[in-house]
C-alpha cells in the first residue's frame, strides 16, 4: 500500500506512525512544508482520559510524550478579587516542538519516510492508494475543491493572541482581568519546566477601545504586560507569530472524496478554550487507522471513518462552541459573586456538572451550595439547610415554590371540545403528588378558533373553567406545588392534526378558518392563514383576558401568556412570520406592539398578587429571524411591563428551522435573559437529570428548571431526585412509606454509584 500525507503535524504524524506500525510493508511518506523543528506555538494539551486514549493506540509514543510533559490536577480561576483551585482534573502539558519532534522520532524508527520544507499537491502522487489531508486549517487540499467539501467558517468575535513566558504554574490558571478598557482574559499552563503558554483573549469592544488593532507583537505583548504585571510576578511575554487573530470555527460537509481524506484541522476545527485542537486532530488519526484495520477497499474505509467518527467531532465542536460563547460574554457574568463566576467557569463547556464537582472538588461544591442558601436566606425566605440549589425555594410576588424543578408545559391533545377531562386530572395530579415545586398546563387556548387540535384543552367557558377548577383543587390538596395555567392561541399553527397523527401538519377535515400576523402559511402544504385585521386582534385580546379571569377563579397561582413557538402572539414577535405594513410590522418595537397590548389587559384582569410568565422563543434558529438583541429587548420589554418570569424555549417559528440540538441546548438562551435583561428565568429543553438542574442553578443561568420528557414517565421525578441526595421533601401521606424506603435505598445506591464513577475516572498520568 502506498500512502501519502501532506502535513506533518501531529494528525498526520500519528496516522502515519499508527499504519506503519501495523502494515509495515506500506510505503507511507510525510510531506511537510516547514523545517522538521518549526512550530509556531508554545504548548499542547491533554487530559488524562486524552492520555488513557493515546496509551491504548500506541504505548511507545505515549511512554515518550509522557515523560516530556508537565502534569498538573489543579484548575486555578482568578477573578473579581479572588482565587478558587479546583483538584481532580488531570491533565497535562507539552510542547508543541517537544511532541513534533517525538512523533517525528517514532515515525522514522517504524520506516515512515519524512520530507520536509516541500509543497505538494495530491496531483504528485498519481500511484497512491490514499492521500491524507492533514495540512491545517488553512488546507490547500480542502479549499482546491470546495464545492466537493463545503466548508463552512464561523469566524468568531473575539481577539485572541498566542504568547509564552518562563513563569511556572502548578495549575491550568484562568485570570480575568478588569481594566478600564474592559476585561482581558488570561488562559496559562505550564508544559515543560520554565515554560509556559498564555492564550491571551478580549472582546471586540475592549480590543478596539484598548487600541490593539494594528500593533505589532512586540507592542501588544508590552500592553499585555502592563496588563498583566501582577500575574506575570516579573516575568516577561514571549511572541512567536504572536498575532491578534479571530478563531475560525470551521466544519465540512464531506471529509473524503476519492481516495483523499481531511484530517485533523484541514476538516473540522475546536476552540482552544476546551484545549482540543491536538486532541481532536490525534483521535481523528487514530479513527482513521481503526477504519482501515476492518479491511475493505480504501473508499469503504473513508466511509467508516466519516460515518463513524463525525458524530464524536461533532459533539466535541459543540462543547467547543458554547465554551467559546462564555468567553465571548464574560462580562455578562461579570456581575456576579466571585464563587458562581467560577462555578460558570469550570461548568461553561457542559461535561462537569454539580455532581462532578461534587466527586472531584467537594469543598468547591459546598461553597457553591452555601452561597445559593444564603442567597435564599437574603430573598427573606426559609432554605433547606444543607439541600442542593433545586430544593431550596423560589419566590415570585405572593407565590412561594417549595423547589426548583418545574414540569414544562405538554400538550396532551387529549381535551374534547377544549374539556378537560379524568386524564388531565391523572397527569397534572400525579405530577403534582411527585413533588415538583410549579406545574404548568399544558397550552390552553382561549377560544374554539385558537386551538392548535381539535384535542386541545381550553378555558372559554363555565364548564371548561369548573373542570380546570377541579384539577387545580386536587393539585393543591395533594401536593406543596403551585400551578401556573399557559394561555394561547395556535395562530397559523391551528387546525392541525393530533400529534401523533402528523406533528403542525394540517387537518384533512375538519378544520377551522385561521388567523396569523401576516398570510404565510407554515407548511407548504398548510391552510394559509388570514392576515389578522384590527377589530380581530381586539376580540382576540379580550378572550385572553376572558380566560385569565376564568383562570384566577379557577385558582391558578400563576398565568403564563404564549408568545412561543410560531403561535399567534410570536408570529408578531418574529420577523420571518411578520410582514407587516401597520404599525404592527417592521422594527421590532412595531412587531412587540401587539403582543403587550395582550400582555397589559391580562396583566389588569389578572390578581395583582399572583405572578405572570411569558413563554418565549430566543431564537429562531433559521436566517433572518429574531437576533439576539431583539431577544433581549422582547425581555426587557415585558419586564417593564410586570412580567415576572420568561420561560425561554427556542423555535417552531417557522419549518425551515435548523436546530442546533443537544443537552440543554437552549439554556444559553435562558442564561442570556437572565443575565443581561436582568428578569427571572425558567430553562428548558433537553434537560433530563437532577445533576444538570444543579449546574443551570449554581451557575446562575436560570431560577427554574423545566423538564418535559422525564416527566413524561416519571411524575415522581422530584421526590425520587431528592432521596438521591438525602432530601426529605414533601410527600402525600398515602405515598409517607414508600418516600422512607426511597430515602433509605437512595443514600447506599448513591454511594455505590459514586465508588463506581471513581473506578470509571480516567487514571493519573503523572510520573
Amino acid at each position: 500500500m502506498r500512502i501519502a500525507v501532506i502535513g506533518g503535524g501531529p494528525a498526520g504524524l500519528y496516522f502515519a506512525i499508527l499504519m506503519k506500525r501495523d502494515r509495515p510493508e506500506a510505503r507511507i511518506t510525510v510531506v511537510e512544508r516547514n523545517r522538521s523543528d518549526d512550530t509556531f506555538g508554545f504548548g499542547v494539551v491533554f487530559s488524562d482520559q486524552t492520555l488513557d486514549t493515546f496509551e491504548r493506540a500506541d504505548r511507545p509514543s505515549y511512554e515518550a510524550i509522557r515523560d516530556a510533559f508537565a502534569y498538573w490536577d489543579d484548575i486555578e480561576i482568578n477573578a473579581k478579587g479572588e482565587t478558587h483551585r479546583i483538584g481532580g482534573n488531570g491533565f497535562c502539558g507539552c510542547s508543541r516542538r517537544t511532541l513534533l519532534l517525538l512523533l517525528q522520532q517514532r515515525a522514522r524508527e517504524l520506516g515512515v519516510e519524512l520530507a520536509f520544507q516541500r509543497d505538494v499537491t495530491p496531483a504528485d502522487f498519481p500511484d497512491a492508494d490514499l492521500i491524507v489531508a492533514a495540512d491545517g486549517i488553512n488546507s490547500a487540499v480542502r479549499n482546491s475543491d470546495p464545492a466537493h467539501f463545503e466548508p463552512s467558517v464561523d469566524l468568531r468575535p473575539n481577539r485572541f493572541t498566542w504568547m509564552g513566558s518562563t513563569r511556572p504554574f502548578d495549575a491550568f490558571t484562568f485570570f480575568f482581568k478588569e481594566r478600564r478598557e474592559g476585561i482581558f482574559i488570561a488562559h496559562c499552563y505550564q508544559y515543560e519546566a520554565g515554560a509556559s503558554t498564555w492564550v491571551l483573549e478580549t472582546d471586540p469592544e475592549t480590543f478596539e477601545r484598548a487600541g490593539l488593532e494594528g500593533k505589532s507583537e512586540a507592542e501588544s505583548a508590552a500592553f499585555l504586560e502592563e496588563v498583566f504585571a501582577e500575574e506575570l510576578q516579573g516575568h516577561r511575554l514571549i511572541t512567536n507569530r504572536s498575532m491578534w487573530r479571530q478563531f475560525p470555527m470551521m466544519r465540512c460537509k464531506r471529509w473524503s472524496k476519492g481516495n483523499v481524506v481531511l484530517l485533523g484541522d484541514a476538516k473540522a476545527t475546536a476552540h482552544f478554550s476546551i484545549g482540543s485542537g491536538t486532541k481532536l486532530a490525534m483521535e481523528d488519526a487514530i479513527a482513521l487507522h481503526g477504519a482501515f484495520t476492518q479491511g475493505g477497499t480504501v473508499e469503504e474505509a473513508l466511509r467508516r471513518f466519516e460515518t463513524g467518527r463525525r458524530e464524536d467531532v461533532e459533539k466535541i465542536q459543540h462543547a467547543a462552541d458554547v465554551s467559546l460563547v462564555w468567553f465571548e460574554h464574560v462580562d455578562r457574568f461579570w456581575h456576579m459573586p466571585a464563587t458562581r463566576f467560577a462555578f460558570g467557569v469550570m461548568t461553561r463547556a457542559k461535561a462537569i456538572t454539580w455532581d462532578n464537582l461534587a466527586l472531584r472538588a467537594p469543598e468547591f461544591v459546598e461553597e457553591s451550595r452555601e452561597l445559593f442558601e444564603e442567597e435564599v436566606r437574603a430573598e427573606g425566605l426559609s432554605p433547606a439547610a444543607g439541600a442542593p440549589p433545586m430544593f431550596q425555594p423560589f419566590r415570585l410576588r405572593n407565590m412561594t415554590v417549595p423547589n426548583r424543578v418545574t414540569v414544562s408545559a405538554m400538550c396532551q391533545y387529549s381535551a374534547k371540545d377544549g374539556m378537560p377531562d379524568d386524564w388531565h386530572l391523572m397527569h397534572y395530579g400525579a405530577r403534582a403528588t411527585g413533588g415538583a415545586g410549579l406545574i404548568f398546563t399544558e397550552m390552553t387556548c382561549v377560544s374554539p378558533e385558537a386551538r392548535i387540535t381539535p384535542g386541545c384543552a381550553g378555558i372559554w367557558n363555565d364548564a371548561q373553567e369548573a373542570a380546570w377548577k377541579r384539577i387545580v383543587d386536587f393539585c393543591h390538596a395533594h401536593g406543596a406545588g403551585k400551578i401556573a395555567l399557559q394561555l394561547g392561541h395556535a395562530g397559523q399553527k391551528g387546525a392541525s392534526k393530533l400529534m401523533w397523527e402528523g406533528m403542525d401538519q394540517p387537518l384533512e377535515e375538519g378544520g377551522w378558518p385561521i388567523v396569523s400576523a401576516s398570510a404565510i402559511a407554515y407548511f407548504p402544504n398548510s391552510q394559509v392563514p388570514r392576515e389578522i385585521t384590527r377589530a380581530e386582534m381586539d376580540g382576540v385580546r379580550d378572550d385572553f383576558v376572558a380566560a385569565a379571569r376564568r383562570g384566577a377563579r379557577a385558582g391558578f397561582d400563576m398565568l403564563e401568556f404564549h408568545c412561543a413557538h410560531g403561535y399567534l402572539m410570536a408570529s408578531f414577535l418574529s420577523p420571518l412570520t411578520n410582514h407587516r405594513t401597520d404599525e404592527y410590522g417592521g422594527v421590532l418595537e412595531n412587531r412587540l406592539r401587539y403582543p403587550l397590548e395582550v400582555y397589559r389587559a391580562i396583566r389588569a384582569a389578572w390578581p395583582s398578587d399572583r405572578p405572570m410568565s411569558v413563554r418565549v422563543s430566543a431564537t429562531d434558529w433559521a436566517e433572518g429571524g429574531t437576533t439576539d438583541e431583539d431577544t433581549v429587548a422582547i425581555a426587557r420589554a415585558f419586564a417593564e411591563e410586570g412580567c415576572d418570569l420568561l420561560d425561554v424555549s427556542t423555535g417552531q417559528t417557522v419549518a425551515r428551522s435548523a436546530p442546533q440540538y443537544g443537552r440543554m441546548f437552549q439554556v444559553p438562551y435562558s442564561d442570556m435573559i437572565r443575565n443581561e435583561a436582568k428578569v427571572a428565568t425558567v430553562a428548558v429543553g433537553s434537560i433530563t437529570s437532577a445533576d444538570q438542574v444543579n449546574t443551570i442553578l449554581a451557575a446562575g443561568r436560570a431560577d427554574l428548571v423545566a423538564l418535559a420528557r422525564p416527566h413524561l414517565v416519571d411524575p415522581s421525578f422530584t421526590m425520587e431526585a431528592a432521596a438521591r441526595y438525602g432530601v426529605r421533601t414533601f410527600c402525600p401521606p398515602q405515598y409517607r412509606w414508600g418516600q422512607e424506603a426511597l430515602l433509605r435505598n437512595a443514600a447506599r445506591e448513591e454511594a455505590d454509584l459514586m465508588e463506581l464513577r471513581r473506578k470509571a475516572r480516567p487514571k493519573r498520568h503523572a510520573r
